[in-house]
């Protein structure tokens, strides 16, 4: 039936039962029963006209482009890594290697210095470099930007330094420099000092994170520090080492190489400044410096310091010095200079007491040497002990009026007088006998000088010795040649004037003065010093004559030297006052002061010379002055080497005679 508006009504669709599920084969249904309609779908409404497709343009351009580029970045470090592995690869390891691993040298022990007895008088102890590696002080390192300045207030009140110079050091120039030294040879104490601090910084950071160890790039190298034991004690023989470690003056200069052996090196991995202990190491091992053994002997050494030095205060002179020598060998038991200087502490020396004054100061002997001229008179036999001389107040020769120290009548004397009573005027009458002429005189006491070794050097090789100076004869001024002969117009050193008395208590042969006794390798062993060389100077005879002419100078009411005497001694000496030319100013100012002689008289074993230079308060004259330091000095050493008195009487020669 249509319903209102012209339609057939749809069929409702009555459910029917549920159809179970299949299992296995489909059922059939049951007959008489009609199978169920299929639903019908509704007609699909009219679709609107479909949109056009978006076509995607093709991929492969792209992927060709990014494969192009792709592979010349794989290009570029295909050809680097071949660069750093195969054309560059040793270049590069090297680098690698140097940048890994640190070189640093390992300081030889320095040999030690001894006396003969092998009591140290230079020597050397453990002692530390304090270094640093200014990279670990940077901010990326620290995290902060004053880090050298915190470091540095720190350091600069242990190692004395000023702040500003740590910090310096500290921020170089070179922001890749790994190494530098802030302090060298410091003493374990120092050492000690810094790493306690160190040890207190890292314990509060690990606590205090914001706490900041400004000491962690602050190392240490062992090194050794040179000491003298003995301070001023000898510092003039023994000198003194340098910053850089090299011997400054005297036998530390003079051996620098032989004491300061060979420094050996290592090589070992480095991270952030310290040593990685899991990689081994390269060493060569440093090789110890010899040890030196001079010829001094240190008590006697003590005892001639001694004296000059309260003798020279005493006198308000400007310096003085006493050579002590074996007579037999030539060994110098002492040399002794003042003022003098402490080589532990060079801030409070001078540069004027730093040296050895003893074998560098040049000066006129005086009257000391008028025994060399005696002794040319002896052995060209043109006189004896007992000729007689005849001596005016004045004696009148080329351009001058010469006078002895002091105004007399005519004084009637033998040779032996001239030497005892230090006569000038005698001693121009006795060497004019020389030669014919005064010019061949001159020639013939040349020749000795030069044999006793005055104008050469003296065969230690001392650093900064003086040779003295003696012009050759033909350059002898008009006054040269009547001066020279008491000591005026030549100089000399303080052992060359030693040397000359030596010889004559060597019976007239001349032996090169030593102060090295030998050395001792890094294996032990001993090697001793080559055997110094002797020349013949005058004859025996003449030596033990001027011996016995030397005692009256002492012995005799009449002589110069009697302050000299040493009881149960037989002691020939002589005395010696001359003008003395001032350093500063060229010119004579003030005198120079000296005794020299030997003990015992008869059998010699030791030398003593004595100089003072420009004794301002007291007596200027030598047997005033210097008489008591030699017998000071001359009695200890004859007690110390233990030289019993000969028992003999003294020669007595005679002083004066009656016209």
């Amino acid at each position: 039936m249509a319903d209102d508006f012209g339609r057939q009504p749809p069929r409702r669709r009555v459910p029917g039962p549920a159809r179970p599920a299949r299992s296995g084969a489909q059922r059939r249904p049951a007959p008489g029963t009609r199978p169920a309609r299929r639903p019908t779908r509704p007609p699909a409404p009219r679709a609107a006209a479909a949109p056009r497709p978006l076509r995607l343009g093709s991929p492969r351009p792209r992927l060709r482009l990014v494969g192009v580029a792709l592979t010349l970045v794989l290009l570029v470090f295909v050809v680097r890594l071949l660069q750093v592995q195969a054309v560059d690869a040793s270049a590069y390891a090297a680098k690698a290697e140097q940048n890994r691993y640190v070189g640093q040298v390992l300081a030889a022990e320095r040999g030690e210095i001894t006396d003969r007895a092998g009591v140290a008088l230079a020597t050397s102890v453990d002692a530390y470099d304090i270094t640093a590696d200014p990279t670990l002080f940077g901010r990326e390192q620290l995290k902060i930007d004053d880090g050298p300045e915190q470091a540095a207030a720190l350091l600069a009140p242990i190692l004395g330094q000023d702040q500003e110079d740590i910090v310096g050091k500290l921020r170089p120039e070179d922001e890749n420099l790994r190494y530098v030294k802030l302090a060298d040879r410091q003493t374990p104490q120092v050492w000690k000092q810094i790493k306690d601090l160190k040890s207190a910084l890292a314990k509060k950071q690990q606590s205090d994170e914001s706490t900041v160890n400004v000491l962690a790039g602050v190392l240490a190298t062992p090194s050794s520090k040179r000491v003298y034991p003995n301070g001023e004690l000898a510092a003039g023989i023994l000198g003194w080492v340098n910053a850089e470690g090299k011997g400054g003056g005297g036998i530390e200069q003079q051996l620098n190489k032989q004491l300061s052996g060979k420094d050996g090196e290592i090589r070992y991995a480095q991270s952030g400044g310290r040593q990685v202990p899991t990689v081994g190491a390269e060493e060569t091992p440093a090789v110890p410096g010899s040890d030196i053994e001079l010829t001094i002997d240190r008590d006697i050494q003590w005892a001639a310091q001694n004296a000059i030095s309260q003798q020279v205060e005493k006198s308000r002179a400007d310096r003085g010095y006493v050579i002590v020598q074996d007579t037999r060998t030539g060994e110098i038991l002492a040399m002794a200079n003042s003022p003098g200087f402490d080589p532990n502490d060079l801030s409070r020396a001078t540069s004027a007491n730093m040296g050895n004054a003893a074998l560098q100061d040049a000066y006129e002997p005086g009257s000391t040497a008028k025994v060399m001229s005696m002794a040319a008179v002896l052995e060209e036999k043109v006189a004896t002990p007992t000729t007689r001389v005849v001596v005016p107040n004045r004696l009148h020769r080329g351009d001058r009026l010469f006078q002895d120290d002091i105004d007399h009548p005519t004084w009637y004397l033998t040779l032996n007088g001239v030497l005892a009573k230090s006569s000038n005027i005698g001693t121009i009458l006795a060497t004019g006998q020389l030669g014919r002429t005064q010019a061949q005189a001159n020639k013939v006491l040349y020749s000795y000088l030069r044999k006793f070794g005055i104008g050469q050097p003296t065969g230690l090789g001392f650093p900064g010795e003086t040779r003295g100076i003696l012009a050759p004869p033909e350059e002898w001024s008009t006054s040269q040649q009547y001066t020279i002969p008491f000591g005026q117009g030549v100089s000399i050193n303080a052992m060359q004037a030693a040397s000359v008395y030596s010889t004559i208590a060597n019976g007239g042969v001349r032996i090169e003065p030593t102060l090295i006794r030998g050395t001792k390798g890094p294996d032990g062993r001993f090697t001793p010093a080559p055997k110094p060389e002797k020349t013949r100077v005058v004859s025996e005879k003449t030596a033990k004559t001027l011996a016995r002419m030397l005692e009256s100078v002492v012995d005799d009411e009449e002589g110069t030297g009697t302050k000299a005497r040493i009881p149960g001694y037989r002691v020939a000496g002589k005395t010696g006052t001359a003008n003395r030319v001032d350093p500063a100013t060229g010119k004579y100012r003030g005198y120079t002061s000296s005794f020299a002689g030997f003990a015992p008289a008869d059998q010699p074993r030791v030398t003593v010379y004595c100089a003072i230079q420009n004794a301002t308060k007291g007596s200027y004259f030598g047997g005033q002055i210097c008489g008591p330091v030699y017998k000071q000095v001359m009695q200890f050493a004859l007690k110390s080497l233990q030289v019993p008195p000969t028992g003999a009487p003294p020669a007595n020669l005679p002083v004066t005679y009656k016209p």
